[in-house]
């Protein structure tokens, strides 16, 4: 039986499976659909397993909330080309539902729970393993915060960044903090909060600037500053940075006259904890380098 090209793309809207594997299934299968399908599945499922050591340092963030509670998860893949797949949203959608509903101690708890797609299941991880195969990249379930209790506000910016701030007073003026967070990106509410090697980091650095100041003076013949004089500048530099990094202390992005914790007070607000995700965070992303790679391949075939 001729295969056609409108066979192939039926197959290929069906399955998202690459052209080619459609039409070599599809002859494979002397036209049938059916046994297409289920070739594809076969030998797109050997894929699952090649691909699950790739890096998935794409992806999008997600938020589900039902009354007081909500969830706010990261779901990793390869390429941002994969972000926009309906099968792949549709599963990111279904963790933070899930994790709002079946409040999961970690991951695998979360690969644990019912749920089926695209003729994959009966568990979120039955799912993730489908649709590596379907879709031919590797994707994960990267991390998730489940929140109950309180009252929350949150803002998405597209689906790369996904804020949640639990708070007591004003609906509008968190979601503007919401808003906020996502724009500035402060790692705590005050500056006393900053973690303890953050702000080691930052007086290395202020004191590493220090010292080359010095020697470029002595070059040049100028003046060296004293030792205390060296050690305020250190300090002041340290004090900037709590200040531009929390968010009680950093200047409200709709209105940079006044602080985030002066609007608060205006407002009658009181933010107790916000949490930022954004996709791939901390993630080390691989590089290819691609003249290196054909070079390797000419010499692999030369040597043979």
């Amino acid at each position: 039986m001729a295969i056609t090209a409108s066979m192939v793309a039926e197959l290929r809207a069906k399955t998202d499976a690459p052209m080619m594997e459609c039409k070599k299934a599809l002859t494979e299968a002397d036209g049938n659909f059916e046994k297409a399908e289920e070739i594809l599945r076969v030998k797109l499922g050997n894929k699952a397993g090649k691909a699950a050591s790739r890096i998935t340092a794409e992806g999008v963030i997600a938020y589900h909330s039902e009354g007081a509670v909500g969830a706010l998860v990261e779901v990793n893949c390869e390429t941002d080309f994969v972000t926009k797949n309906d099968s792949f949203l549709a599963f990111t959608k279904a963790v933070a539902e899930g994790i709002v509903k079946g409040n999961p101690a970690d991951v695998a708890a979360v690969g644990a729970m019912p749920f089926s797609l695209d003729g994959f299941g009966p568990t979120i991880e039955d799912v993730r393993k489908g649709l590596i195969g379907k879709i031919g990249e590797n994707m994960s379930v990267r991390r998730f915060k489940r929140f109950e209790g309180g009252k929350l506000a949150s803002y998405l910016h597209g689906t790369r960044i996904g804020v949640v701030v639990e708070y007591d007073g004003d609906e509008t003026a968190a979601k503007d903090v919401a808003m906020h967070v996502a724009a500035m990106k402060p790692v705590s509410l005050s500056s006393d909060q900053v973690p303890a090697e953050l702000v080691a980091r930052e007086r290395s650095v202020a004191a590493a600037k220090a010292a080359e100041d010095a020697t470029v003076a002595t070059a040049a013949g100028k003046p060296v500053q004293s030792p205390e004089i060296v050690a305020k500048r250190i300090e002041g530099g340290v004090q900037k940075y709590l200040k531009e990094v929390s968010l009680h202390n950093q200047s409200f992005v709709k209105n940079d006259k006044q602080t985030v914790e002066q609007m608060l007070k205006e407002k009658g607000t009181t933010v107790k904890s916000f949490t930022l995700y954004v996709v791939g965070e901390g993630i080390e992303k691989k590089v290819d380098d691609f003249a290196a790679e054909v070079a390797a391949q000419v010499a692999a075939a030369k040597a043979a």
